[in-house]
């Protein structure tokens, strides 16, 4: 199925899409703010430290600690013990008016540290700096704080938001496939109901367990059909009482032909009479035929109860054999083969298909018949082999062959109508099987 012409593969993807793209937008918007709100807790930090270290080394310096042991660096002994005592993870510088460092952290570099112009903030290429100011003025504090160490934390806040989504946002695209598909089991319902119908079936779609989308859609659907199913009904309904209407008059205008023919003495009068016959004749036949296709597209094809296939046949056979065709040869099976098919609609059947064989087979030839035990009725001829391209075009109405004999052109078309009507199976096979000429018809017939 291609992504453009699936309803569900695009809902899908718009819905996926969207919420992706919304979840990565919500978390840049949520890891810009939070990035900006950890600076402003850092700087907090940076100037809370600068806030308790401050007393606490003029509180040193008061009580004759040594001012000078951080720049000079004599006595090592000293210095370290002060360290110690301020610790490693605050980098911080305490000068006195004049600039000269009174106290200092563990590993700290004055260079980092500018000098002192007012209290506030000052930011460097590698550093976030905070200075401060005692009381009286007489000493000042820079605490820094690397920008390296607050990148890496930003670093790792935002791989925290990201790796939740990295694993969220395909079970939630999953989700939303399996959300969009159940919510489209009533489009594939209806597209199911409409692919499995035969090309009689115009009754209409239920409705009763579409949602309130589909239901519209569904209700001009059953519009159409009630509109089809109007007008095949007046169009059968047309041609078999035109045809029963036809007979009447067609039957007497025969009668007056024969008599004109029979009273006249004149040969070029009876002969016109006799194409006048042979005219209205084809037209009696025609009217047959075009009743038979309206009983096959718009009668009653099933009975309520089963009955036995093969008197029906038996009886069309006789009656062409008293017709003067004595070349069927019936074959029928020795149990009964029972189907619903209303015996008429058999009797149309099997008619047409002995007319078709007889007309288009070879004239010396037989037309075999046979019944099988499991409803295959086969009706073959010996003949001229039929075009691959022209079985197709046989089934339509009024086509007939190649030949100069005569005919309606419908005997195909009324048996392809029954057979699309009750679901049988219709082949045509030329040449016969095991032959190497003829015709050969397969007509699965449902069994009861």
């Amino acid at each position: 199925m291609k992504i453009g012409t699936s309803l569900q593969t695009r809902l899908a993807l718009a819905v996926g899409l969207s919420v992706t793209l919304l979840w990565l937008a919500a978390a840049a918007v949520t890891a810009h703010r939070l990035g900006g709100e950890m600076q402003q807790v850092y700087d907090d930090g940076l100037k809370a430290t600068a806030q308790r270290i401050l007393p606490i080394a003029r509180h040193d310096l008061r009580e004759g600690r040594d001012h000078r042991g951080a720049v000079e660096q004599e006595d090592g002994e000293t210095r370290g013990g002060r360290e110690t005592r301020y610790g490693e993870d605050v980098t911080f510088i305490v000068r006195d008016r004049d600039g000269r460092i009174l106290l200092a952290s563990r590993g700290a570099d004055a260079s980092i540290f500018p000098a002192f112009a007012q209290r506030g903030f000052v930011r460097t290429e590698t550093h976030q700096l905070y200075y401060d100011v005692s009381a009286d003025g007489r000493m000042t504090i820079a605490v820094a704080e690397p920008l390296d160490r607050r990148r890496e934390l930003s670093r790792k806040m935002l791989l925290g938001l990201v790796l939740p989504l990295i694993v969220v946002i395909p079970f939630s695209l999953l989700a939303i496939v399996v959300a969009v598909r159940r919510s489209l089991r009533p489009v594939r319902g209806l597209r199911e109901e409409l692919a499995h119908r035969g090309t009689q079936d115009l009754s209409p779609l239920p409705d009763s367990s579409l949602p309130s989308e589909l239901r519209p859609i569904s209700a001009g659907v059953n519009q159409l059909l009630d509109r089809l199913k109007a007008a095949f009904n007046a169009e059968r309904a047309f041609a078999a009482n035109a045809a029963h209407e036809l007979r009447t008059p067609v039957a007497g205008a025969i009668a007056q032909a024969q008599r004109i023919r029979s009273e006249t003495t004149e040969e070029l009068t009876s002969q016109r009479a006799t194409e006048i016959e042979t005219t209205l004749k084809r037209l009696m036949r025609m009217s047959e035929k075009l009743m038979q296709l309206a009983r096959a597209e718009g009668g009653r094809l099933q009975s309520d109860q089963p009955s036995d296939l093969r008197p029906v046949l038996q009886m069309i056979t006789q009656d062409f054999t008293r017709a003067g065709e004595g070349r069927i040869v019936l074959s029928l099976p020795q149990g009964a083969v029972l189907s619903k098919l209303d015996p008429d609609a058999v009797g149309i059947l099997y008619r047409n298909l002995i007319e078709n064989a007889l007309k288009h087979g070879a004239q010396d030839g037989l037309v075999e018949a046979v019944l099988q035990a499991d409803g295959l009725l086969c009706v073959a001829n010996d003949g001229p082999v039929l075009p691959a391209e022209a079985m197709n075009r046989l089934m339509q109405r009024f086509e007939r062959g190649e030949g100069k004999i005569g005919g309606s052109g419908l005997g195909l078309s009324i048996i392809k109508a029954i057979a699309d009507r009750t679901g049988m199976t219709m082949t045509v096979l030329s040449p016969r099987p095991v032959r190497q000429q003829g015709v050969e018809v397969q007509v699965q017939l449902p069994l009861a």
